[in-house]
């Protein structure tokens, strides 16, 4: 499969994500300003920042090394495959 995508292209990807998750986070903080909140807040973006790595890298690279996954659907319906043999 052949990537599109430019190195300038996903650096402006990764900056709107990161936009993104900000907004919603001084969203929710503005509506429940409360340091319980904003310890959710931040543990929800590490946890979700590991989340990732460990899906696009420790799988990728050390529990399949044979595959390359293009995201999270392509990840589940490989190992859906992989534990069915389909």
């Amino acid at each position: 499969m052949r990537n599109e995508l430019t190195p300038r292209w996903m650096v402006v990807k990764a900056g709107l994500f990161l936009l993104v998750g900000g907004l919603a986070a001084a969203f929710l903080l503005a509506q429940h300003p409360t340091w319980t909140t904003a310890a959710c807040v931040a543990s929800l973006g590490w946890a979700s920042a590991r989340a990732y790595y460990f899906a696009f890298h420790v799988l990728q690279h050390w529990i399949d090394p044979t595959f390359r996954f293009t995201g999270l659907v392509d990840l589940l319906r490989h190992r859906w495959r992989r534990r069915h043999g389909a």
